[in-house]
């Protein structure tokens, strides 16, 4: 199950990568050889940042190639170094459950609510946060996965 969510995460970043590249070569080709700049690729290009962002931090937690300082844990015993990456593992799925899980479905559910939209694309700006729950829910995925296999 594990392999499946790895190759679907991947293969959206690889889409969203490369549509925000199509995007990013639209605007500087319509701004300097067309002079007549895109109304919509800047703000296109700052969503999909947006998503890359978040889903790549999602991504990275599954890989465990995420930012670490091991100085205490490399010193200590291999039962200390086992119990510290429990508890790690228990911090991150509880601000992944709290802050990106339920605030992130606040934010989708309040602009949802209030019907805001883009100025440019004029998509629901509850399409653009749902970045976050998705990317939440995906750690918490992963790290269970972890404690229960490591």
């Amino acid at each position: 199950m594990r392999a499946k969510v790895d190759k679907a995460l991947e293969t959206a970043l690889w889409i969203i990568m490369g549509v925000m590249v199509v995007n990013v070569l639209w605007q500087v080709f319509s701004r300097y050889v067309l002079s007549s700049p895109s109304s919509f690729t800047d703000e296109l290009a700052r969503y999909l940042m947006i998503w890359i962002g978040v889903l790549g931090a999602a991504y990275v937690s599954g890989r465990n190639m995420h930012v670490a300082i091991d100085l205490f844990p490399s010193r200590s015993s291999e039962k200390s170094q086992r119990i510290i990456r429990y508890i790690v593992y228990a911090l991150v799925i509880l601000f992944a459950i709290t802050a990106l899980v339920i605030g992130g479905s606040r934010l989708v559910y309040i602009s949802h609510i209030l019907g805001q939209k883009s100025p440019a694309l004029q998509i629901p700006l509850a399409v653009v946060y749902m970045a976050l729950p998705i990317s939440g829910a995906l750690i918490v995925f992963y790290k269970l996965n972890d404690l229960m296999y490591k």
